[in-house]
C-alpha cells in the first residue's frame, strides 16, 4: 500500500514537471495532479494492455515505436477527462507522454536511491 501511494505522488510529481516542461499541457493544480496521476495509472493498467493487443501487427511493424503513440493516446485520453490534467492536442500528448515517461523513470529511481538498497530486497 505504501509503494502504491509512493508511485502515485511520484507520478503525480512527474504530471507538474511535465505541464512546466511542455506547451500546452496544463495541471490544474497539486490535487488535480494526484488525481490524474490515479487515473492515468487505472487507465494504464487496464485499457494500454488492451489497446497493444489490438495493434500488435502495427506494433510489430513498427519495432516498438507504436507504443509511443498508444502512451500519448492515454495520457490525451486523460486529459480531455478534465480530471485535473488537461492537454491540449495530440503533438502535445505525445511530447508530454514522452516526458512523462522519463521523469517518472528518474524520480522512480530516486526514490529507490533514498529507500535504500534493503528496500528492493523485501
Amino acid at each position: 500500500m505504501i509503494g502504491f501511494l509512493i508511485r502515485l505522488v511520484v507520478n503525480a510529481i512527474a504530471l507538474l514537471a511535465v505541464a512546466y516542461i511542455v506547451p500546452g499541457v496544463h495541471v490544474t493544480s497539486y490535487t488535480g495532479a494526484l488525481i490524474a496521476a490515479f487515473i492515468l495509472g487505472i487507465v494504464n493498467a487496464v485499457l494500454r494492455p488492451i489497446l497493444l493487443i489490438l495493434t500488435l501487427p502495427v506494433v510489430l511493424l513498427t519495432l516498438g515505436l507504436f507504443t509511443f503513440v498508444i502512451n500519448a493516446f492515454t495520457f490525451y485520453l486523460v486529459g480531455h477527462m478534465h480530471l485535473g490534467l488537461v492537454v491540449n492536442g495530440f503533438g502535445a500528448a505525445f511530447i508530454g507522454a514522452l516526458v512523462l515517461s522519463i521523469v517518472s523513470m528518474l524520480l522512480s529511481w530516486l526514490v529507490k536511491e533514498v529507500e535504500g538498497p534493503s528496500a528492493t530486497a523485501r
